[in-house]
Formats: structure tokens, C-alpha cells, sequence
């Protein structure tokens, strides 16, 4: 029996040029954790249903995680202190004294993270240092060292 057509579905992919990617690691995973909730919850994720078409999935994100966590560059520490402000909806406060240690864990965690989530393009913008980098020129050799 030949499956019937449907005519009231709506393409699930659409392009991704209309896809507008993070600002950074850190707002990246704060959507990812409460789409994460929210599925826990019962709520359906469907592509493109959001007020902002991203880049990528929330496993997506997860996905890059679990992979610096198998390369050892993060640890169980940095994934609970990402998981419980993640699921607060947002970073801890360096200014208060009880929150500071999570916040140095937390903030050792994006850095970690901004990388991948850039090289996949799930984070556009400036870098997390604002752009600190610099180049530094090297001296010429001289004539007198033995440097041709």
C-alpha cells in the first residue's frame, strides 16, 4: 500500500544561512541546558520552532563537552559546576564570595569549551578575551650575530 502525502507538514531543515550563532560558550550552553531541562520535563524539541534559528541542536553542544571531557581538558568538577548554574539560566557572580570559586571553575570551563563550539560554528563574535591577542614582530637578525 502506497503511503499517503502528506500536505499539511512543514519542512523540518531549513537554511542555514538564516541560523544566527551564539555570541559565546557561555550563552551557547545556557540555551543548551534549558533546552535540556525542558526536554526532561516533556517538552518537544522541534527544529526551528524557537524565537532565533540556531546553529546547532542542544546535543550538539553536548557533543562537544563529552568530547573535551574524553580529551581530559575538562573534568567532572567543571561539568557539575556547568550543570547546576546552567540550569539556574545563568553564570556564577564573581563579586560574591560564596559563588567566586564556581565562577573561576566555570569560567575555565567556557574557555575550554568557546573553541570547538567556534571551530563548528555555533559561536561567532569576539573571542572571550575581547580580541587581546597581539603580534609581536621579531627582531631582524643582525649582521654582526652570524644570522644571514
Amino acid at each position: 500500500m502506497p503511503a499517503a502525502l502528506r500536505t499539511n507538514s512543514v519542512p523540518v531543515l531549513s537554511s542555514m544561512a538564516k541560523a544566527e550563532p551564539f555570541r559565546s560558550a557561555e550563552e551557547a550552553w545556557i540555551w543548551t541546558m534549558s533546552a535540556l531541562v525542558a526536554r526532561h520535563e516533556g517538552a518537544r524539541i522541534v527544529a526551528g520552532a524557537g524565537s532565533k534559528q540556531r546553529p546547532c541542536e542542544p546535543d550538539d553542544v553536548v557533543k562537544c563537552l563529552d568530547r573535551l571531557y574524553r580529551q581530559r581538558r575538562i573534568d567532572l568538577v567543571h561539568a557539575r559546576i556547568m550543570r547546576l548554574w546552567g540550569e539556574r539560566g545563568m553564570a556564577p557572580d564573581p563579586r560574591q564570595l560564596s559563588e567566586r570559586n564556581d565562577w573561576r571553575i566555570w569560567n575555565e570551563a567556557m574557555q575550554r569549551l568557546d573553541w570547538p563550539l567556534r571551530m563548528k560554528g555555533i559561536v561567532a563574535g569576539e573571542t572571550p578575551l575581547g580580541g587581546m591577542a597581539e603580534v609581536v614582530e621579531l627582531a631582524a637578525r643582525s649582521a654582526v650575530g652570524g644570522g644571514a
